[in-house]
């Protein structure tokens, strides 16, 4: 069937970007490509392969493998180091032949060896092919690979970029600590607080979590086709294969898993990308609320701050952008996310390729959370406070202190005084059947007949002051015994 588009320009052939994170958002995520795009993947498996080789000599594991120069070991290394645009090529090409991602990063590898006599004046490195890759499956190398990628994405760039939001929470908190704002529990109006404190709560719950995802753990394995290093111990039965196997795990900077089937088990990606989601949940939780306190004008947007045009067709309204593409970023996110969580612990047997298509999009998980903090990062920075409307709504809604009149009469009652029967019913019916105004509340606390100290303090409570500890909750400074 003809559509409109069937003969327009083509887009299919050129570089045009598919997805969101590779196009319009391009700029945002773009640190995340070191780490978790098809080319670090390769980049991340030439480094276990040339890694393992080293260690292999270092340790004397293979006969006629002898420790290599230092000259020899800069040059191996220096294949990850300069590994561009150019060798991406090359290794695209060797996998057009092999049909085979890690066979073609062995091969990139091999065909090094055989070069290095072209750059070193001494070198044996070009008899030594036969070590590339031995006793290695290829999960034994992409699991490795997987983790330092992901390892290294989470620590270099969510992780600074999750603590920048932090800290700006912490800094509104502080800012806000004593701003008093009208609660709404249910959408309704409620016991005061002070927009620092509830800005501290966002701060407070991210930091657990975050806490979470700093002490990950990144596990790794090199066992061989089915876990259980047989074909290493037929052949070099000398060695103490589990050990060598901890010890090289532990050298990339990864956590031994001692038991597992052909592939490691993903357990740990699953905790990681669960905790993951909880942030998410949470920043989410942030977005919605900044929007409605916007809707409310309890925040302001600052324009210039913003760098917004606004509204197409309305020239007084300011879109809450920024919060609204948090929100989209973050719902995305949590639903890759927890279908990694979900799938990745699961294998058929000793193994299925279920995982390999799985993983490939880690980096669109953890890049639409990463979109997310930059938009909530800009978004707070484009808040100003408005106080003075906080403060209208709270002299609206005298009703709010019921709570604590009947909380003061019920103590009073225990106490001995008189006439303090019933406190929840008759603050019910006080705030209920009409609205209450300051003369309204203070001539019902004048009725009671109260303690001298009760009804001086009930006297002097407005909506701006029955806020609680909420300074000091904003500030972390609630008082110690």
């Amino acid at each position: 069937m003809q559509t409109l588009l069937d003969n327009c320009f083509d887009f299919a052939h050129t570089d045009t970007a598919l997805g969101p994170l590779d196009g319009r958002y391009r700029s945002h995520v773009a640190a995340l490509t070191n780490y978790l795009s098809e080319p670090a993947l390769n980049r991340a498996r030439l480094l276990v392969e040339v890694e393992w080789l080293i260690f292999l000599a270092d340790n004397r594991v293979l006969k006629g493998v002898p420790p290599f120069s230092e000259e020899d070991k800069r040059y191996l290394r220096s294949l990850i180091e300069s590994f561009g645009e150019t060798e991406v090529a090359e290794l695209k090409q060797i996998e057009a032949e092999t049909k085979h991602d890690v066979k073609a990063v062995e091969y990139f590898l091999q065909e090094r060896l055989r070069r290095a006599a072209d750059v070193l004046a001494e070198t044996d490195l070009p008899h030594y092919l036969a070590a590339v890759h031995i006793f290695c499956t290829s999960e034994d190398i992409n699991n490795l690979a997987y983790g330092i990628g992901i390892k290294g994405a989470v620590e270099k760039v969510w992780l600074p970029q999750a603590k920048k939001l932090v800290k700006q929470l912490d800094e509104l908190a502080c800012k806000a600590a004593e701003v008093p704002m009208l609660a709404h529990t249910h959408g309704q109006p409620a016991t005061p607080v002070t927009l620092g404190k509830e800005m501290a709560v966002f701060a407070y719950r991210l930091k657990r979590q975050i806490s979470r995802i700093e002490n990950a753990e990144y596990l790794g394995k090199i066992n061989g086709a089915t876990g259980t290093w047989a074909a290493h111990k037929v052949a070099v039965p000398s060695a103490n294969w589990p050990q060598l196997a901890k010890s090289f795990v532990e050298h990339l900077g990864l956590t031994w898993n001692p038991l597992t089937t052909q592939i490691e088990s993903h357990d740990w990606q699953s905790e990681l990308y669960s905790d993951l989601a909880r942030v998410n949940r949470i920043m989410h939780n942030l977005a919605t609320d900044c929007w409605t306190y916007i809707s409310m004008a309890y925040f302001h947007q600052n324009l210039a701050a913003q760098g917004s045009t606004g509204s197409s067709t309305m020239p007084h309204k300011v879109n809450p952008i920024r919060f609204e593409n948090a929100e989209a970023n973050l719902e995305i996110s949590c639903a890759l996310l927890e279908t990694l969580a979900q799938t990745l612990v699961t294998s058929r047997l000793q193994r299925d390729l279920t995982d390999s298509s799985t993983q490939r999009n880690i980096g669109v998980a953890i890049g639409h959370s990463l979109l997310a903090l930059y938009n909530l990062s800009g978004g707070l920075n484009g808040l100003d406070i408005a106080d003075q409307v906080m403060a209208r709504d709270l002299d609206r809604n005298w009703e709010v202190l019921g709570e604590a009149v009947q909380q003061v009469m019920r103590v009073e009652g225990l106490a001995g005084t008189p006439g303090m029967d019933n406190p929840y019913e008759r603050l019910k019916k006080l705030t209920r059947d009409s609205k209450v105004d300051q003369a309204a509340m203070r001539d019902f606390v004048l009725s009671l007949g109260l303690s001298e100290d009760a009804q001086a303090r009930l006297a002097a409570l407005t909506p701006q002051t029955y806020i609680g500890y909420a300074p000091e909750l904003a500030n972390g400074e609630l008082p110690q015994n």
